[in-house]
């Protein structure tokens, strides 16, 4: 086994290169489904940079986002290994697709003061980011879009201000058409 290789399993004579991939997986809602998806990625030995799952029909099924990192060999290892997973109904690698829309939530909670709120809400108001109200008047924004732009989004905004941060994590879909695919 070579050791610049992460999976504990034997990968095939010709390797590509790692690199990002995004994983959209179509299954049933029902117990259990996660567990099997996320622990037969984790038992060829990758990791999971980021996991959103949401039901999107009324037929109860879930899509579930998976970014990984990985050889072209083994995300397909992977894909064909989840679709044998019984409630599995497709994998798509959007990588493959070469054509898709991928987005992000994150919720930023600001330490604002007289000192730095100025200059914070510019940086905001360049983002696009939102001012979330509530009850507590706290200062919170939400910033939507690529996962690069809330990076940098965060790294201006934390020169300026102490912040506290969650992220959905990206979500995508194949932007073909559908008839395209066929």
């Amino acid at each position: 086994m070579n050791n610049s290789d992460k999976s504990v399993y034997d990968s095939p004579a010709t390797i590509s290169d790692i690199k990002r991939h995004i994983l959209t997986i179509l299954v049933d809602n029902e117990p259990g489904v996660l567990a099997r998806v996320v622990g037969m990625i984790s038992g060829r030995g990758y990791n999971i940079d980021s996991l959103n799952v949401a039901e999107v029909s009324k037929e109860h099924l879930s899509r579930i986002t998976i970014v990984t990192q990985g050889t072209k060999e083994v995300i397909e290892q992977i894909q064909s290994q989840l679709m044998r997973i019984v409630p599995v109904h497709n994998v798509i690698n959007l990588r493959d697709e070469g054509s898709s829309v991928e987005a992000e939530v994150a919720l930023v909670y600001m330490h604002i003061n007289e000192k730095n709120k100025k200059q914070a809400y510019q940086i905001c108001d360049f983002y696009r980011a939102r001012k979330i109200e509530n009850e507590h008047n706290s200062t919170i924004f939400e910033i939507a879009g690529a996962s690069e732009r809330i990076d940098t989004f965060i790294k201006d905004i934390s020169k300026i201000v102490e912040i506290e941060i969650v992220r959905s994590g990206p979500v995508a879909i194949s932007s073909l058409n559908k008839n395209e695919e066929e």
